[in-house]
């Protein structure tokens, strides 16, 4: 009764926009893409400052890691599976195993079988994304900032601090961008409903259609966490269905290794060789995962029954990426063969040493410091030839 009073007065004595904007309730989208978009921002800078500085703290151990327990191809999956969930960035772990690679301390083979295990260590972040996504986790975020602001201040320890800092980050855009995707009530939304709706999600031409999508966003936001992040986000809310869903994860696995084979252009050989062979990894994967989809799909989900849609992800990329490993872990010889095939070594041209020309402006500096020389060399004979005492010690003489 008291509630019913206290309405009807603030409609009579509120303006009349205020009531009406009350009344409508319309959401502000720009509203939401700002905080989507700040939100992944936080996201990949958190992510980004743990890798950096844990890479820092042990980064001589993770190398010693990687060029020491790499015998065979299983000893070299398994530490490029470790050392990835270590360091959070399969990137990282290409870098250092290239530089070895160069160096003469691994060959192509154990590099390959380490980006294998490189995928498998990767899915670890995703994990991290569908418990963000499927419990509220945000209130562990203070605490871990005022320890992480304590450890910066303290030298031996700001690397740690670094590292907890971008931790509390990551999981502060994660629950922000939950209670974004929440609040956006995309499963309510008509017009996002029909339009997913329109895709047959039984079709063929559908999969390879979010496959490609999947692919092309990953390679503009150059960020396959990001992308990873808003299919959650769609598939959480109910707007997207999990078949669509999975495409865009297969379509991720793909558009970041694009990106790598890209940057590796200008690289040595032995650098687009592992890029190729990361990109060739997941490319067979793809390949044979659009054979069997929806009955590896439907296998997934029983693995987890009644689980959020967020985990079904975060183990269908799980299982793809431990199925495909096992599958080429045996033909590690034949990848590398096809490698070699594919990236030749570069042109006889290209390695002969490049003779530096000489620039005349630098020839004409190198004549002008050498006069001076000469001249100062004169002047100070001439000083000295000319002294009032050395004169005399000479005529005395």
């Amino acid at each position: 009764m008291i509630s019913s009073v206290f309405s009807a007065e603030v409609r009579n004595f509120a303006p009349s926009n205020l009531t009406d904007n009350m009344e409508t309730n319309s959401p502000d989208y720009t509203m939401y893409a700002l905080q989507l978009l700040g939100s992944l921002a936080l996201l990949m800078w958190g992510m980004k400052t743990m890798s950096d500085n844990l890479q820092k703290m042990a980064g001589p151990q993770l190398r010693h890691l990687l060029g020491t327990l790499t015998t065979n191809r299983f000893t070299g999956m398994l530490t490029g599976m470790l050392v990835t969930a270590a360091v959070q960035s399969s990137t990282a772990t290409t870098v250092m195993t290239v530089s070895f690679v160069n160096a003469s301390l691994l060959t192509l083979a154990q590099a390959i079988a380490i980006i294998m295990g490189a995928n498998i260590g990767t899915t670890l972040t995703a994990w991290i994304m569908s418990a963000g996504f499927s419990f509220n986790i945000t209130d562990f975020v203070w605490p871990a900032y005022i320890l992480a602001i304590a450890m910066m201040y303290w030298k031996r320890r700001e690397d740690l601090g670094l590292f907890i800092f971008g931790l509390a980050t990551l999981i502060l855009g994660l629950g922000t961008l939950r209670q974004t995707g929440a609040d956006m009530n995309l499963g309510e939304q008509p017009d996002v409903l029909a339009f997913f709706s329109s895709f047959n999600p039984d079709s063929f031409s559908t999969t390879l259609l979010f496959l490609l999508l999947g692919g092309v966003l990953t390679m503009y936001v150059q960020s396959s966490a990001a992308v990873m992040a808003i299919t959650m986000i769609l598939c959480s809310s109910g707007a997207l269905p999990i078949y669509q869903g999975i495409a865009l994860v297969m379509g991720e696995n793909i558009g970041t290794t694009v990106t790598s084979n890209l940057a590796a252009l200008t690289a040595s050989t032995q650098a687009r060789r592992a890029a190729f062979a990361h990109m060739f990894f997941n490319l067979f994967g793809v390949a044979w995962m659009l054979l069997v989809f929806h009955s590896f799909v439907d296998f997934v989900m029983s693995l987890v029954p009644g689980a959020s849609l967020s985990i079904v992800l975060a183990m269908f990329h799980t299982c793809f990426n431990l199925a495909n490993t096992a599958i080429l872990i045996w033909f590690v010889p034949q990848i590398e063969r096809i490698t070699r095939f594919v990236i030749r070594e570069r042109a006889a041209a290209e390695k002969k040493p490049v003779r530096t020309l000489r620039n005349p402006v630098v020839v004409g500096l190198g004549w002008l410091r050498a006069g001076f020389t000469r001249y100062a060399l004169y002047m100070m004979r001439q000083s000295f030839v000319q002294d009032p005492l050395h004169k005399a010690v000479r005529e005395a003489a």
